[in-house]
C-alpha cells in the first residue's frame, strides 16, 4: 500500500469498512446508534460544540470496532486454536470499544441534560 496514490488508499479504508460492515454485527449495531445520535443532535437542535462531541464521540467507538475486528481477523488467521493469551487479548480489544461507548453515553447525557429542557420548554412540556 505504500507510495500508492490518494485515491487507491481511500478505496483500501472504504473496501476495510465495507467488509466490517458485512462480517460484524457490532459495527452495524454501532452504526445504527451513531445514527440514532444524528437523530437526537437534529431533535435537540444544540450549540456546533455538541454536534463536535457527538461526531467525535462516534468516531471513535466505530474506529475502535474496526481495530477491533482487524486484529481479531489477525489473531484468528495466525492462531486459529484456543490459547489463553489469545483469550486475553480479545478480550482487551473489546473492552477498549465498551469503555469508548460508555464514555459516548456520558457524553449523550451531558447533551440531553444541557439542551433537552430548553427543547422541552419550546414544546411548552418544561418550564
Amino acid at each position: 500500500m505504500k507510495n500508492r496514490g490518494f485515491r487507491e488508499r481511500m478505496g483500501f479504508a472504504l473496501a476495510g469498512i465495507r467488509d466490517c460492515w458485512r462480517s460484524e454485527k457490532s459495527f452495524r449495531t454501532q452504526s445504527a446508534l451513531a445514527g440514532l445520535a444524528l437523530v437526537a443532535l437534529v431533535v435537540l437542535r444544540p450549540a456546533p460544540v455538541w454536534w463536535a462531541a457527538v461526531a467525535i464521540s462516534c468516531a471513535l467507538v466505530l474506529a475502535l470496532e474496526l481495530v477491533n475486528s482487524a486484529v481479531e481477523a489477525v489473531i484468528d488467521r495466525l492462531h486459529p486454536e484456543i490459547h489463553p493469551a489469545i483469550r486475553v487479548a480479545k478480550d482487551m480489544l473489546a473492552g477498549a470499544v465498551l469503555v469508548m461507548s460508555f464514555a459516548s453515553l456520558l457524553v449523550a447525557a451531558a447533551l440531553v441534560v444541557d439542551s433537552g429542557p430548553r427543547v422541552l420548554g419550546e414544546l411548552g412540556i418544561w418550564r
